[in-house]
C-alpha cells in the first residue's frame, strides 16, 4: 500500500480537498485503485450536528455516514464509494481510546496522546486503506488529507501519528504533499513566497518533510518565484507545482499532469505505472474545455435557507453544473433566500423580497433543496407554488418535497392549516410526520440515512423514464420526517401523484405533478451520487425542461441529440433572450416607485396563499433551528 499525505499551511480552505482529490484522479486515470481519507482534527464525532453556516453541506454516505463535505468530491472524482471509516475526527479517535481503556485494553497503562492516541491513528488509517471502495478491488493507493493548517493545536497528534508512520510504512509507500498559499498584496503586486517558507519550516520542525510543495496563487506564478520556493524549500524545481484559480476545478487534474506530477509519484513512490496513451484523459480533457466553451445558459433559482454560504449546497451546486453540460448549457445559477419570499420581508425590507422575486420570475426552472426547522419554510413553499402555478420546471428535494406537499394541501385541498409538524405540532392537517425512528433526546445520527430503495409504482412517469425504466433505485437520505400516508389518496385524487415509494409501501419517496412540464420531488437526496460524466437523472430532468428538451429527450430513448451534447456556439439562444426579456418586462411594468402596482403578481402572490397557517419567520442569519441536528 502506497501512501500520500496532503496537508496544508498559511490559511484553511486553500484547495487541500481538491488537489486530493485530483492525486486521485490522476492515478486512477493510469490504471490505479485509489481510496482517500479526510481528517477532520474537531472533537465532534462526525459533522451530523453542524450548523451549515460553520462548515458547509453535510455529505452522506452509502453506509450513512455523515461525514466532511471533501468526501463528496472524492467521490465524485475518483467515482468510488467510500464509507463512514473514511473520515477520521478527533473524536472518534479519542472515542475509541477510551472505550478500550474501559474495558481493559490497555493493562492498566497510563492513556497517553502518545503512544496509545498516535498508534490508534496509524491502525486506523492502515485499517482504511484497505477497505475496497469499488468492487471488491483493494486498493494501492491512498490519498489521506490532513484537515486544518500546520500548526493547528487541534491537528498536533494526527502530525505526530503520521511522522511516526511514514517510518512504520518506509519511505518508498509514503510522500508528502504540502499545499500552501503563495500571496500576491495589491499594494505591490509580487507573489510572496515567505508564508510558504515559514510554513514549510513548521512542517518539518514537526517531522514531515514535504516531496511536493503546492503553490495556490490568484495568478500564474512565474518560474523565478517557482525557483525561490525551491531554494529556500530545499527541494528540486520539479517538486513545486503551481495553481493559480482557474474557471473550473476540472482543470486542476489536467494543471498537475502538465507539471510532471505522475512521472514524480511514479518514481518517488516506485509505482511503475504503464506508458500513457495518446488520448490520455481524454474524457476529463473534454469536460474540463466544455466548462469554458458553452455559452447559452440556463438559469436556475436555488431557493434555500443557508444561502450565506454557497458551500451548504455544494453537492447541489455540482450535480446542477454535471446536468447543464451534460446537455450542453452554462448554468446560471442564483440563489435565493427564502424568507426573502415571504410576506414579512415584503414589510420589513421591501427591496429584499422585490429583488427575490425578480430571481425567481427570471428562472428557466426552480429547486428547492432540504433544510431543517421552521425558519424559511413558508418561503420554500411560496417558490413550489410559483412553480406550480406558472408550469416552471420544478425539483424539490427532501424539505422540498414536504414543502411541495404542504403547498398543495393548502392551495388545491384548501387544508388551510396544513403544516408540517416539525412547524406546527397541532396542526389541524399534519401533511408531514416525524418518523417512528425518531429520537427527540439524541441528535447525532438519529434520521434515517444513507442508501435506501425506492420503488417506481408508475410506468409512465417521467422520473421513472429518466432512470431508464428501471423499476426501483438505490438513492441516499437524510431526514426525519416523511410525508403523512394518511392524505396520499386525497393529494392523489387532484394529481399529485406519489410515483416512488419504500420497499414497505408505507413511505413515500418520489412525487409527481400530473400536466404539468416537470414538478418533481424527491425525499432522498440525488445530489449525492451525480457524477460529473453521469449526471443524476433529477437534476438532468431539471436542466433538460428548463431549456424545453425534456420531451425530444425522453422520445429519442433518453439521449442527448449530438447537437445538445456538443459544445455551443457564444451566441446566447434566441429563445432565451426573448423569455428573459419579457420577464423584464413584465417586473418593470409591475413596478411603481419601487412597489408593485396594485392587482400585479407580484402584489398579490402569496397574500392568501399560505393560509392561516403562514406564519413567518424573521430571516435575520444563524438560528438554532439551522444546525443540523434539528428535525427534518
Amino acid at each position: 500500500m502506497k501512501y500520500i499525505l496532503v496537508t496544508g499551511g498559511v490559511i484553511s480552505g486553500v484547495g487541500k480537498g481538491v488537489i486530493a482529490s485530483s492525486f486521485g484522479t490522476l492515478l486512477h486515470a493510469c490504471g490505479i485503485n485509489v481510496t482517500s481519507i479526510k481528517i477532520d482534527p474537531y472533537i465532534n464525532i462526525d459533522a451530523g450536528t453542524f450548523s451549515p453556516y460553520e462548515h458547509g453541506e453535510v455529505y452522506v454516505l452509502d453506509d450513512g455516514g455523515e461525514v466532511d463535505l471533501d468526501l463528496g468530491n472524492y467521490e465524485r472524482f475518483l467515482d468510488i464509494t467510500l464509507h463512514r471509516d473514511n473520515n477520521i475526527t478527533t473524536g472518534k479517535v479519542y472515542k475509541q481510546v477510551i472505550e478500550r481503556e474501559r474495558i481493559g485494553d490497555y493493562l492498566g497503562k497510563t492513556v497517553q496522546v502518545v503512544p496509545h492516541i498516535t498508534d490508534a491513528i496509524q491502525e486506523w488509517v492502515e485499517r482504511v486503506a484497505k477497505s475496497p471502495v469499488k468492487g471488491d478491488v483493494t486498493p494501492e493507493v491512498c490519498v489521506v488529507e490532513l484537515g486544518g493548517t500546520i500548526g493547528d493545536i487541534e491537528g498536533m497528534p494526527f502530525v505526530e501519528a503520521f511522522r511516526q508512520f511514514q517510518f512504520r510504512v518506509k519511505r518508498e509507500n509514503f510522500c508528502v504533499a504540502h499545499v500552501s498559499l503563495v500571496p500576491s498584496p495589491r499594494s505591490t503586486g509580487e507573489p510572496k513566497t515567505k508564508p510558504t517558507q515559514a510554513s514549510v519550516r513548521e512542517l518539518r520542525g514537526l517531522g514531515l518533510s514535504p516531496d511536493l510543495i503546492v503553490c495556490r496563487s490568484e495568478k500564474p506564478i512565474g518560474n523565478e518565484v517557482k525557483d525561490k520556493i525551491s531554494n529556500f524549500c530545499h527541494v528540486a524545481p520539479e517538486q513545486v507545482i503551481c495553481i493559480h484559480d482557474l474557471s473550473s476545478i476540472y482543470h486542476v487534474p489536467l494543471l498537475m499532469d502538465e507539471a510532471g506530477v505522475i512521472d514524480f509519484l511514479s518514481e518517488r513512490l516506485q509505482l511503475n505505472l504503464p506508458v500513457r496513451p495518446a488520448r490520455f484523459m481524454q474524457s476529463w480533457r473534454d469536460l474540463a474545455e466544455r466548462v469554458d466553451n458553452v455559452y447559452k445558459k440556463v438559469n436556475i433559482a436555488l431557493v434555500g435557507k443557508y444561502t450565506k454560504l454557497e458551500d451548504s449546497y455544494a453537492s447541489v451546486s455540482k450535480s446542477l453544473l454535471h446536468a447543464s453540460l451534460a446537455v450542453g448549457y452554462k448554468l446560471n445559477l442564483k440563489f435565493i433566500e427564502a424568507c426573502h419570499l415571504e410576506r414579512q420581508t415584503k414589510q420589513e425590507t421591501p427591496h429584499l423580497y422585490y429583488e427575490a422575486w425578480q430571481s425567481l420570475t427570471n428562472s428557466h426552472g426552480v429547486i428547492v433543496p432540504g433544510g431543517f426547522g421552521s425558519r424559511g419554510i413558508e418561503g420554500k413553499i411560496r417558490a413550489c407554488q410559483w412553480s406550480r402555478e406558472n408550469k416552471k420546471p420544478f425539483l424539490g428535494i427532501c424539505l422540498g418535497l414536504q414543502a411541495a406537499v404542504i403547498e398543495f394541501a393548502r392551495n388545491v385541498l384548501n387544508f388551510e392549516n396544513a403544516n408540517s409538524t416539525e412547524v406546527d405540532p397541532q396542526t389541524a392537517y399534519p401533511m408531514v410526520i416525524d418518523m417512528p425512528e425518531h429520537h427527540p433526546g439524541h441528535m447525532g445520527g438519529t434520521m434515517r440515512l444513507g442508501k435506501r430503495t425506492t420503488i417506481f409504482k408508475d410506468e409512465k412517469s417521467k422520473i421513472r423514464q429518466l432512470y431508464n425504466n428501471v423499476s426501483q433505485i438505490e438513492e441516499r437520505h437524510r431526514h426525519r420526517y416523511e410525508v403523512n400516508p394518511d392524505f396520499v389518496a386525497q393529494l392523489e385524487t387532484r394529481g399529485l401523484k406519489f410515483v416512488g415509494h419504500d420497499s414497505e409501501k408505507t413511505r413515500m419517496e418520489i412525487i409527481e405533478l400530473e400536466g404539468h412540464p416537470y414538478y418533481v420531488a424527491t425525499q432522498f437526496h440525488p445530489e449525492y451520487l451525480s457524477r460529473p460524466l453521469k449526471p443524476s437523472p433529477p437534476f438532468l430532468g431539471l436542466i433538460l425542461a428548463a431549456v424545453g428538451k425534456l420531451d425530444t429527450y425522453l422520445q429519442q430513448g433518453n439521449k442527448l441529440s449530438s447537437a445538445s451534447s456538443a459544445h455551443v456556439t457564444s451566441e446566447s439562444s434566441s429563445d432565451d433572450d426573448a423569455a428573459l426579456f419579457s420577464t423584464n418586462s413584465l417586473l418593470k411594468k409591475m413596478q411603481l416607485n419601487g412597489k408593485p402596482k396594485a392587482g400585479s403578481p407580484l402584489a398579490t402572490i402569496g397574500d392568501g396563499a399560505e393560509g392561516s397557517a403562514g406564519t413567518s419567520t424573521k430571516c435575520n442569519g444563524t438560528h438554532e433551528a439551522d444546525c443540523a441536528h434539528e428535525s427534518k
